[in-house]
């Protein structure tokens, strides 16, 4: 007993750490800060496929409701009508916002990133706009500006352009580590005596704007050699050479079944100890699953490990939140354990798993180990399958992380196959914790009867 609870101690104070580290936290927030547009995009994107599309949508098409038909009166005289027409041009309007939002998405990471950066690591400086303007200028400056563009068999080459690529996934190594360096350099060189003082009678802002001149200078000067270099030995800008070297391989090994397992078995055991896994695999996921949600929802790839996935394969944390309180409420004759699910209940339906997780508990509870880590990837891999043999297809769409089951599957999915892919997940998820509900019982039991 004693080694188990000093391994847990042990284990619980490394991964205290590890989450607690600065940067990942920065970089955490960075991706959580940026995702509020990336969803924005993703119900953009939601409500053109699932209930504008005239020709696939879930409420018009003849794959889903058939309405268009039914308003209509065949498929084709519902194609030609002007509300077709007018649902089309909708459409138009709302891609506006998921192109608006899905194509800069590096260029928003690299502002807000040096923003937080600056803010956890350099909070002696009280002007952290001075920061994101120097690593937004040192990203531009490392940026392709002569490319060729293909068109078919034509192949155009610009000059003086940046390639757009870089502003969207392409460029978000790039954005994380030149925003990250160029902040770094330019708050160490701020905090010495390198720069220009100007008399008190000077207004602050003049004063602070030209203070930050000469370690501003130093830190762009600094990224135009270093892309001088990249550029003369490799032929390829610093963006470019680090797609190939860093980027490009993150995502295969993340597009791996192995990566896939380990993210989702670990992601309950660090649950178990109490440690919330966002804080570990939120900065993990941001540079390799959340670059796949943008890519499908952009139509540029068809990832299949999201984390768009994982929310929609897990029932969004369903796994851990309705199925342990479903599992109570069938098999459970303890007073404790019916009340626990009855508070726990309407928060589990809406993917709030805190009530049953804390409240039972599910953290550090023996019993409740295995369902608690194996339901997840279970799961995972069983929408996995309904993926590969075409049941579903990939998920490019985005729904919100509260919404209930069933109703998000038909979200992610724009088909009722997700609904049901859904239920025999949570279902599954379900029986897994049945028998040890029976057996906490059984030991609540015996505890009961010990002390009478």
């Amino acid at each position: 007993m004693r080694d188990k609870k000093s391994f847990s101690t042990v284990f619980s104070d490394i991964v205290a750490k590890i989450s607690g580290n600065r940067f990942l936290l920065t970089l955490r927030d960075s991706f959580v800060l940026v995702s509020v547009t990336t969803m924005i995009a993703g119900f953009a994107i939601m409500i053109n496929s699932v209930f504008l599309d005239p020709a696939n949508g879930l409420i018009f098409s003849k794959s889903g409701l058939h309405i268009g038909s039914l308003i209509a009166g065949s498929e084709k005289a519902w194609l030609a009508s002007g509300f077709a027409k007018s649902l089309s041009n909708i459409q138009t309007i709302i891609n506006f916002i998921s192109q608006g939002t899905l194509s800069v998405f590096a260029l928003m990471l690299v502002i807000v990133f040096s923003f937080v950066l600056s803010r956890n690591f350099f909070s002696d400086n009280s002007e952290h706009l001075t920061s994101i303007l120097y690593a937004v200028a040192a990203f531009f400056i490392c940026l392709p500006w002569n490319w060729s563009y293909v068109n078919g068999d034509t192949t155009v080459d610009l000059a003086n352009v940046v390639n757009p690529a870089f502003f969207g996934t392409q460029g978000v190594f790039s954005a994380l580590l030149v925003g990250g360096v160029a902040v770094f350099l330019y708050n160490k060189l701020l905090r010495t005596n390198f720069k220009i003082k100007l008399p008190e009678s000077v207004p602050p802002m003049v004063a602070s704007s030209f203070e930050s001149l000469l370690p501003g200078t130093v830190t762009l000067l600094f990224f135009g050699v270093l892309t001088g270099i990249s550029t003369g030995f490799f032929d390829l800008t610093l963006p470019e050479l680090l797609l190939s070297l860093l980027q490009k391989p993150a995502e295969m090994i993340s597009g791996t079944p192995a990566f896939a397992f380990i993210s989702q078995f670990t992601w309950l055991l660090f649950f178990w100890f109490g440690i919330h896994p966002s804080s570990i695999w939120g900065a993990i996921f941001g540079m390799t699953w959340n670059i796949n949600d943008v890519q499908n929802m952009a139509g540029e790839a068809h990832h299949l490990y999201s984390t768009m996935f994982m929310n929609f394969s897990t029932v969004s944390a369903g796994t851990i939140a309705l199925a342990p309180v479903l599992a109570l409420i069938l098999v459970s004759r303890s007073d404790t354990s019916k009340q626990v699910s009855k508070i726990a209940l309407m928060p589990a339906i809406f993917n709030i798993s805190e009530p049953i997780v804390f409240g039972l508990p599910l953290v550090l509870n023996p019993v409740y180990l295995i369902p608690m880590v194996i339901s997840q990837p279970l799961c995972f891999f069983i929408g996995v399958f309904f993926t590969k043999i075409g049941f579903i297809d990939v998920i490019s769409m985005n729904a919100p992380w509260t919404m209930p089951p069933i109703i998000s599957g038909i979200l992610y999915t724009g088909s009722f196959k997700g609904a049901i892919v859904q239920a025999i997940c949570l279902t599954v998820a379900t029986l897994l914790y049945i028998p040890f509900v029976r057996m906490a019982d059984k030991l609540e039991k015996q505890k009961l009867e010990l002390k009478a």
